[in-house]
């Protein structure tokens, strides 16, 4: 397409951008333009489950963000990865399917005054484009039927595999008071189970081959990959109204203009979409001016409100089981895993980084599950490591609902600079108390008799470390991002200052533009954040088809 027109400007192809791609192209009257500074997928590591160890990291797929030093992380800088390639973060992450808890939503509906973000509300959106194996076979209950779909585009599979040791921590899980349970995207995550994860045959499902690979060749769509969005063009009419009316790129060195006659649809991220709200003059006046940004719109709430998922991933060595520390670190043992992915797409080369899950309470005055584990038959020093030498496991604990915030600002008026990203973790006496129960809950799941049999020996933090100020300290140093940031461009009530968006995700002042992207969650959700931005694409997909 030679015009420059378009109805909509998607600007970032990830997990939002994708699916509404999709389901905008579907009106053939509708002409649509997706955004993508990345690269196509075709990066054969992106498809394989075990892959986000080669595309971590890696610049061809992932825009290799680190954080400014974290003080409460003893000072260090934590590699950030976002995907920066077709599908976004999906292309990169765990594959771990979770909606997160019913409160989560109800208490969104509460903030913003719109019942449209309700559990019973978003439960539909959720629905609409899932594909989940629990409908299949003659076996499906009614709790099945109720929550879940089979007809949709984003797959959701059992995992192919299982592991002894995870068993046993399940099952030391139950003695020590957390019951197994059968599916955690009921509206209530409370339990242990294994993680549904998006894949199909053994190979991952991004939102690039979920929602765009079917549609690409819509004549109506256009896709451009390796093209980078400079700033948002906006003006203002003879009333002094605002309004965003396309975008400049830039490609290969050369800068296009290109215009939206409906709306551009900013899906960038929790990082990417604050950053290019400020480089186009739209955040806290004071900071746009220290880098020469005329001001369009003084918001200082673009860039703030950043949350995040901080992991503190204890390690325990183990004896008498397999783990894949030992089979990746052997010759033989790495053939294996090959052969069995290359004959039947199993084994651990088909697996998500985590595999078992449990939500549990940090104490018992809780009423809801507040901390998550990501359990995982091995153990890393680093993402670009390999596994350690001696047979292990690491229980990855997060809290769900920290309230420690951070942000994300522009470091230059330069599109080609990283923002500076400060997640400001462990801020609160809230999260310091949540972190240093975390390390307890999971060592007494690990003194129960169900593991005796592996006889597991801390080896990361630390038996030694008992106190609350040891364990706050050296909890901060094996800690690191889970990779869910959200809430940089949040939405609110309409009474509310610092929301960016209203509940329909139109950014506040200037007309033409929405954000739609995990950027605009006012608190994070309790448990992975990939498959919710979709639902919010879904259900912003039909506010922008009708206008609203």
């Amino acid at each position: 397409m030679s015009d420059p027109n378009y109805d909509f400007v998607i600007i970032g192809a990830g997990t939002a951008g994708c699916l509404l791609a999709n389901r905008l192209s579907a009106n053939p009257a509708h002409r649509v333009l997706l955004v993508e500074a990345g690269g196509p997928d075709s990066y054969p590591w992106i498809h394989i489950p075990v892959g986000y160890l080669r595309c971590i990291g890696n610049p061809r797929t992932d825009w290799c963000y680190r954080t400014e030093p974290e003080p409460a992380l003893g000072g260090r800088e934590l590699l950030y990865p976002r995907g920066k390639t077709l599908g976004g973060s999906s292309s990169i992450n765990g594959m771990i399917y979770m909606r997160g808890q019913a409160r989560d939503y109800d208490g969104w509906a509460a903030l913003t005054g719109d019942d449209a973000w309700r559990w019973s509300n978003v439960l539909p959106d959720f629905r609409a484009h899932e594909c989940s194996y629990r409908l299949e076979g003659d076996d499906a209950g009614a709790s099945a039927h109720d929550h879940h779909a089979s007809g949709g585009e984003w797959r959701v599979s059992r995992q192919r595999l299982r592991w002894d040791i995870l068993d046993a921590f399940a099952a030391a899980a139950a003695e020590a008071g957390y019951a197994t349970v059968n599916d955690f995207n009921t509206g209530d995550n409370a339990g242990v189970a294994y993680f549904d994860v998006n894949q199909r045959g053994g190979l991952r499902v991004s939102a690039a081959k979920a929602f765009l690979k079917p549609v690409r060749s819509r004549p109506n769509l256009e896709v451009r990959t390796h093209t980078l969005t400079e700033h948002l063009r906006c003006e203002r009419d003879s009333n002094g109204v605002l309004r965003c009316t396309g975008a400049t790129l830039i490609h290969a060195g050369q800068r296009t203009a290109v215009v939206a006659t409906r709306e551009v649809i900013l899906s960038a991220g929790a990082i990417g979409t604050p950053q290019l709200l400020q480089l186009s003059g739209i955040g806290p006046a004071s900071h746009l001016r220290e880098h020469g940004i005329e001001v369009l719109l003084d918001q200082p709430a673009v860039g703030a409100n950043l949350q995040d998922h901080l992991q503190i991933r204890p390690v325990f060595k183990v004896r008498n089981v397999r783990t894949l520390n030992v089979l990746a670190n052997s010759f033989w043992g790495r053939l294996a895993i090959g052969l069995e992915f290359a004959l039947r797409r199993s084994g651990p080369m088909s697996m998500a980084p985590s595999q078992l899950g449990a939500f549990v309470r940090s104490d018992a005055a809780r009423v809801h599950a507040n901390l998550q584990y990501h359990l995982q038959p091995l153990s890393l020093r680093a993402y670009d490591q390999p596994p350690d030498a001696f047979p292990a496991f690491t229980a990855s604990v997060c809290n769900l609902n920290p309230t420690s915030r951070g942000s994300v600002r522009i470091r230059s008026a330069d599109i080609h600079d990283a923002p500076r990203i400060a997640p400001n973790y462990l801020a609160t006496d809230e999260d310091r108390r949540v972190a240093v129960d975390s390390i307890r809950v999971t060592r007494r799941i690990v003194e129960q008799p169900a593991l005796a049999r592996y006889t597991p020996t801390e080896h990361l933090p630390g038996p030694q470390f008992v106190s609350d100020e040891d364990l706050l300290r050296v909890g901060g140093r094996i800690a690191t991002t889970i990779f869910h940031p959200v809430g940089t461009a949040r939405m609110g009530a309409a009474d509310d200052a610092g929301a960016v968006v209203d509940s329909h995700l139109r950014v506040r002042g200037v007309r033409g533009l929405r954000v739609v992207d995990a950027s605009i969650m006012p608190t994070i959700v309790s448990g992975n954040t990939n498959s919710p931005t979709l639902m919010i694409a879904e259900k912003a997909s039909a506010w922008i088809r009708s206008g609203t």
